[in-house]
């Protein structure tokens, strides 16, 4: 009796014991087929245990199982790897069933090779880099929009690129002259940027408060990169020609340590667009020391430079001409194309990365990033003057040089049938000059200043490049603490330090040997403390400034799970400061232009919540609201920076309100998201620079007036509390008809438009901030690319490991960018203040209405094929975008030259405007190759 109830205690303390055991159990399926995936890897990282899946995709740990908080990396050859973020506690089964893996064969690698390296983040789009904001996502829609209408500058809900937030290990990358991140300092180097977390929308993230667009996380730590090598080539003919990468990644090593390298080249003489070299190399290095359990050390260093040659907006007149890869920009050198207008970025990167693991449930990670280097943009001066003293001592200047521009309005056709409508034998002249060349003469720019160096004088032409210097030092602090199995703190602390320099520096005198430092189309002084200053190679030219800016933030969030509901809030508080110190004491401002001007501080807020209704496993309702204040960007603060300290008159902070409604369907066969979503912009300020025609009553106002027909003006135009809407709706639906065959289809409908009617003011070298009273752009339609994009298309994939995919995709609304000048009181005023005696409404109305581009179809097709021998993983991919050869506008402005009723009404009753609006063209059918070897 004793032996048997001893028996059954020893019994009773087994199954106690084994109750207490927790068990780790799911199972892993095709992110693309719904099937489930034998011999798939599963490593509890903490502790290195390995589990293979079954025939049904199914695995379980269940001895040794570590408590807390784990990660389970999934990972299969062919596959791209995941990491997934587990909670186990004592007695516990944590049961993950369905966890998707994606070839890499798949259309998502291929595209975002193609876009980011490709140009959207153009100096002043605001497009950014949507292929690289996106490729992380899994959402049908996100994909679509990313890999498939971002050729035509789709923005994601009407939205800028500034309204997302990009990180690279927790610390933000955008910039704080415009809040753009420059997906350029860190282009080429795909192999080592994969490992994403992407949070879209007002969605939480773990790391910051925050756009509306959602927050991209890049982790760089070299312990997390997928051990092994990879060596790619690409050959395209839409940015660059030739593609060549290498990188190899250690994983952990035995001793703690881990470390990464990647190598790249990106080189073309010429992409799409006539003239637009591309020449760009990328260094990536990471190295982390795992010193236990706990604590772990992080360094990664980024060094991309690259280099690009630019392409012109251009009229339709300059397109009917030339076509659509007609570039203004360049001209033959000893035979050779060489572009005036060149990009060049080198910011190198370097940060430090603490990881601190406090315990099982909370966590700290300390980061240190500093950017450096310059950005620059060159360009042609044609303003070159020479210093002369008359007879009765005066000193003047004389300068001789024209516009260079081969397209500039009055070498082509349009400007003689205009002022010599009886002999168009004028224009038949200009149309054949510019047919038979129309592309700059570097000759004559280099024998004009040879003449004058003979001459003593000094040099007419030169190129110079405005350079942008930073210097930026950014400290975070981000703290997770897992408070039970339902809830999830966040916080986080951060600071930002920037010094900008900027100036314009001479880069070539083409021949000359110095360039005078005035304005000569006025006689004023760059720098009045040094008058007169006649400028080499390497010299500062125009304008010398610094801009100083810090930024201290923080956020906290807490996220609540539970089997029905999800739900999260979140908060945020900005503290920005700017300030600009002239180098250059400018003599059209001689009192506001040296030294250190005012101090703008602004105090940003934010405030966002969101539910998840989990109806049932297939039926999801998703529910996020936000409302943020920001601090204008630097470009928007400053009326012109480069000549004084003025503000934009009656600055605040800028008001975000924005809310989205999803219904999300998911079964082994349909995935299907419907999104209706709506967002308010409040007291957003924008600066644009320009000549405009037509003005003189401002000018007769300003009591600057030198002529009865002084007119003609270079403006800054400054928009003040501006308000937008956008308003939309978003569907993406995919089906997995046969374990082949995949259907899919998208629609973006939006509507996105001007939501009053904002304060205009003008400033010049001449007056500053003229008040032209409203600029009546209510119900307009904001220039943010189509606001109706459509996609329909197929993807094969054979058990054979090739592949092949097909799209349809349909653009349509969209709209030209309006010029604010001609829809204010100037417009139909003559120089008298008095209206235009011949004004006209209807014409009028007429003349204001907004261009609306004609829509188009582009077709895309890609496919693939990857073997695996022996130890080595090949992969090729192909594609073809826009087969047919389509021809289509993607976007545009009309130019504020013609600011009056008379003048854009005599303009536009010619065939051809002289001051037409200018676009920009899709390209024509392009191709991308791909070749990639991993070991």
């Amino acid at each position: 009796m004793k032996k048997f109830i001893v028996f059954l205690l020893i019994c009773e303390f087994a199954i106690f014991a084994n109750s207490q055991q927790a068990l780790i159990k799911g199972s892993v399926i095709d992110g693309d087929s719904f099937q489930p995936i034998t011999n798939v890897t599963i490593t509890i990282e903490a502790t290195k245990q390995i589990q293979l899946t079954n025939e049904l995709g199914e695995f379980q740990f269940t001895e040794n199982i570590p408590l807390g908080e784990q990660i389970l990396k999934i990972s299969k050859l062919g596959y791209f790897t995941k990491r997934y973020p587990i909670i186990v506690n004592e007695g516990s089964t944590v049961n993950i069933t369905d966890m998707t893996l994606e070839l890499e064969r798949s259309s998502q690698d291929l595209f975002t090779i193609i876009l980011s390296d490709d140009e959207l983040d153009g100096d002043e789009s605001g497009y950014g880099n949507i292929s690289g904001l996106l490729s992380s996502s899994l959402d049908i829609f996100q994909r679509t929009a990313a890999f498939e209408f971002s050729s035509s500058f789709f923005r994601m809900r009407g939205l800028d690129s500034d309204n997302s937030s990009v990180l690279i290990n927790g610390i933000e990358m955008n910039k704080i002259y415009n809040g753009r991140p420059q997906w350029s300092n860190w282009g080429g180097m795909n192999d080592v940027l994969r490992n994403q977390e992407l949070t879209s929308g007002l969605t939480p993230s773990s790391y910051n408060f925050g756009g509306i667009l959602g927050t991209t996380n890049i982790n760089t730590r070299a312990s997390q990169m997928k051990s092994g090598g990879r060596i790619t080539y690409s050959s395209s003919n839409r940015s660059y020609s030739n593609r060549l990468m290498a990188t190899y990644a250690s994983s952990l090593l035995k001793s703690g340590w881990a470390y990464t390298l990647s190598l790249g080249r990106r080189w073309g003489n010429e992409g799409y667009q006539d003239a637009t070299l591309y020449d760009s190399n990328s260094l990536f290095a990471s190295a982390e020391k795992k010193f236990n359990e706990k604590h772990s050390l992080s360094f990664t260093g980024i060094y991309a430079p690259n280099k690009r040659g630019k392409s012109s907006a251009n009229t339709q007149e300059v397109y009917d001409l030339k076509g659509i890869k007609y570039n203004e920009y360049w001209g033959y050198q000893d035979g050779k194309k060489r572009n005036s207008r060149i990009k060049e970025v080198i910011e190198p990167i370097v940060m430090l990365n603490h990881y601190w693991n406090i315990n099982t449930k909370s966590s700290l990670n300390t980061n240190i990033g500093y950017q450096f280097g310059k950005f620059g943009n060159s360009r042609l001066a044609y303003g070159g003057a020479n210093l002369v003293t008359t007879n009765d001592g005066q000193n003047t200047f004389e300068s001789g040089g024209t516009n260079l521009s081969p397209s500039y309005y009055q070498k082509l056709p349009s400007y003689f049938e205009r002022n010599f409508p009886n002999d168009l034998g004028f224009a038949y002249q200009a149309q054949q000059a510019f047919l038979n060349n129309g592309q700059l003469d570097w000759k004559q720019l280099y024998d004009a200043n040879s003449i004058n160096t003979s001459l003593g004088r000094n040099a007419t032409y030169m190129l110079y490049e405005d350079r942008v210097d930073d210097k930026q030092l950014s400290i975070n602090m981000v703290y997770k603490k897992d408070i039970n199995e339902h809830i999830i703190f966040n916080t986080a602390l951060n600071y930002k330090n920037l010094k900008s320099e900027n100036y314009a520096e001479v880069l070539d005198l083409l021949g000359g040997t110095g360039f005078l430092n005035i304005d000569s189309f006025d006689g004023v002084q760059f720098d009045l403390q040094n008058p007169n200053t006649i400028t080499k190679v390497g010299e500062t030219y125009g304008y010398n400034y610094n801009m100083f800016a810090s930024v201290f933030s923080g956020y906290a969030q807490a996220q609540f799970k539970y089997n029905k509901f999800d739900f999260y809030v979140s908060t945020s508080i900005t503290s920005t400061q700017y300030q600009r110190e002239g180098l250059f004491q400018n003599e059209s401002f001689t009192n506001n232009s040296l030294g250190k001007g005012e101090n703008l501080s602004f105090i940003g807020m934010g405030i966002k919540a969101g539910t998840i209704y989990k109806i049932s496993g297939k039926h999801i309702i998703d529910v996020n609201m936000g409302y943020i204040t920001k601090a204008p960007s630097i470009r928007n603060s400053f009326s012109n920076s480069r000549s004084n300290h003025n503000i934009v008159p009656n600055i605040t902070e800028e008001i975000l309100m924005s809310v989205d409604a999803s219904y999300i369907y998911r079964s082994d066969i349909v995935k299907a998201k419907l999104t209706g979503f709506y967002t308010t912009l409040k007291d957003a300020n924008e600066i644009s620079f320009f000549f405009a025609d037509g003005i003189g009553n401002v000018i007769a106002e300003s009591g600057t007036q030198q002529s009865g027909t002084d007119d003609t003006e270079f403006i800054q135009e400054i928009l003040q509390d501006v308000d937008k809407n956008y308003l939309g709706t978003e569907l993406g639906i995919e089906a997995q008809v046969t374990t082949t065959i995949k259907l899919k289809g998208v629609v973006a409908l939006g509507q996105y438009t001007y939501a009053n009617n904002p304060d205009l003011y003008l400033s010049s070298d001449r007056f500053e901030n003229v008040y032209l009273g409203k600029s009546y752009l209510k119900n307009y339609k904001l220039a943010v690319g189509p606001h109706q994009a459509y996609s329909v298309g197929f993807e094969y994939r054979d058990p054979d490991y090739w592949w092949f995919g097909a799209t349809a995709n349909f653009f349509d609304k969209t709209y030209i960018d309006i010029s604010p000048l001609t829809r204010t009181d100037n417009f139909y005023k003559d120089v008298d203040g008095q209206p235009f005696i011949d004004y006209d409404e209807t014409i009028a109305l007429e003349l204001l209405k907004q261009e609306t581009f004609d829509n188009y179809m582009s077709v895309n097709l890609t496919g693939g094929k990857s073997w695996l021998v022996g130890d080595y993983y090949i992969g090729f991919f192909a594609s073809v975008n826009n087969l047919l050869d389509e021809v289509y506008k993607t976007g545009g402005f009309e130019q504020g030259r013609n600011a009056n009723y008379r003048q854009l009404r005599d303009d536009k009753a010619l065939d051809k405007p002289v001051f037409g609006s200018k676009y920009w063209y899709g390209r024509g059918a392009t191709y991308f190759l791909n070749l990639n070897v991993r070991f």
